[in-house]
């Protein structure tokens, strides 16, 4: 079969982009999905209830990609702008509403309305689809693109679209069938790792305090010679394997990419945690000292839940004045200078002993993939290869968590599309 542009990988962004060619261009768009659905990791995303994208601007959420990977999404963030998308889907019949920490979800909050109306789109602009078709080759020949699938279908372009997705979420269908491809091609890959991925910690401590949440913390990577790797002022959770939430999951890629570059050894990291970012040490400090003048001499911890969100949960707090070797009920008037400055050093900065991740079952998106050094950040053609372009998570860059990666996604395929159309 042949067609004028095919689209391999029915996901996020391989519709995106399959609407944005079909629609009023008379071209015939062929998606090829490897599974008998697409968008199935739109459905498993954000809890299913899918985080579209972000209230930020265009540059305040590239930037969150890291410097190279800023650099590669600029233009395409000024193209389709987090706002643009949101007006895309509301066009679409999908009401969005904003949700703290910069996330944007369906009012429905559910992640079906999403994929519904993608494919949608898709379909009602002319796209066609082929479902339960897993390619095994991509090549070129005698100047035509020709992809060939398991059952021995062969489908033939002069332009070709690799939106295969990455490793994560590997139920899915995404196995990273891709890499493959591209390698035979001669491109090079940066190996890829688990990335949004909750952590894996020894301590036993830490699984104590299983399902204990923290709203307003701030964690620091800190590497095994004491050097701060990342830093992201979110929730954390901790689970009986470690620790998971934005906060954990952000600098997750990194524990990854230590393997990946050929760190070995128990307990390479520290998640250093501070429980009141807001508050400085001499700050925290003076609160204890002026409640311990007041009326009924507080409890500690009933002090601390004067300063947060909320109330500081009795475990938690017990694991702080621990480790701060603090009698966990002790009053503020009983805090001894030593023990106030010890009590306040931990609250400022608890390390988790940090030795792995839960790996691609767990990853939300992948780390590495297509070299960017390969691909025109303007086109999402590679270079050196006519009628060839890489869009979404195939490509090396990723984000934190808050609906920046199918905004990476939704963005690179609009480029594509805009370049393919002329």
């Amino acid at each position: 079969m042949t067609a004028d542009v095919l689209v391999v990988g029915g996901g996020a962004a391989g519709l995106w982009c399959a609407e944005g060619l079909a629609r009023g261009s008379g071209l015939r768009v062929l998606v090829v999905e490897k599974t008998p659905r697409t968008g199935t990791k739109i459905l498993a995303s954000g809890g299913t209830r899918c985080n579209v994208t972000t209230t930020l601007g265009p540059s305040e959420a590239a930037a969150l990609f890291g410097p190279k990977g800023a650099r590669f999404l600029r233009h395409g963030f000024q193209t389709l702008t987090p706002l643009d998308v949101r007006e895309r889907f509301e066009s679409w019949g999908v009401p969005l509403d904003e949700a703290p920490l910069q996330k944007v979800f369906p009012a429905s909050g559910n992640a079906r309305d999403v994929r519904d109306a993608l494919l949608g789109a898709t379909q009602g602009a002319g796209a066609e689809l082929v479902l339960d078709a897993p390619v095994e080759f991509v090549r070129r020949e005698n100047g035509t693109w020709v992809i060939g699938t398991a059952s021995g279908a062969r489908y033939a372009a002069p332009r070709v679209v690799l939106a295969a997705g990455g490793l994560s979420y590997p139920k899915t269908g995404t196995t990273g069938d891709g890499y493959a491809w591209l390698r035979e091609l001669g491109l090079g890959i940066v190996e890829p790792v688990p990335a949004l991925v909750p952590l894996r910690s020894p301590a036993e401590w830490v699984h104590s305090l299983t399902g204990i949440a923290w709203q307003g913390g701030e964690v620091t990577l800190v590497d095994g010679e004491g050097k701060k790797v990342a830093q992201r002022s979110r929730p954390i959770l901790f689970t009986h394997k470690g620790v998971s939430g934005p906060g954990a999951m952000d600098v997750s890629h990194h524990v990854s990419a230590a393997r990946r570059n050929g760190m070995t050894g128990p307990a390479r990291f520290r998640l250093r945690f501070d429980a009141f970012p807001a508050l400085s040490r001499e700050e925290l400090r003076a609160a204890f000292v002026g409640a311990a003048g007041s009326p009924g001499n507080p409890k500690v911890q009933r002090v601390l839940g004067t300063m947060a969100t909320g109330p500081m949960p009795r475990r938690l707090f017990d694991a702080f004045a621990e480790e701060a070797k603090v009698p966990t009920d002790v009053v503020v008037g009983g805090l001894s200078k030593s023990l106030r400055h010890a009590l306040v050093e931990t609250l400022k900065g608890l390390d988790v002993p940090i030795d792995g991740t839960l790996g691609w079952d767990q990853a939300e998106v992948t780390a590495g993939g297509l070299a960017l050094k390969h691909v025109n950040p303007r086109t999402m053609a590679v270079n050196g290869h006519d009628g060839l372009f890489v869009i979404g998570e195939l490509l090396d860059v990723n984000g934190p968590i808050g609906g920046l990666s199918f905004q990476a996604a939704f963005a690179t395929a609009e480029l594509a599309a805009l370049a393919i159309r002329g």
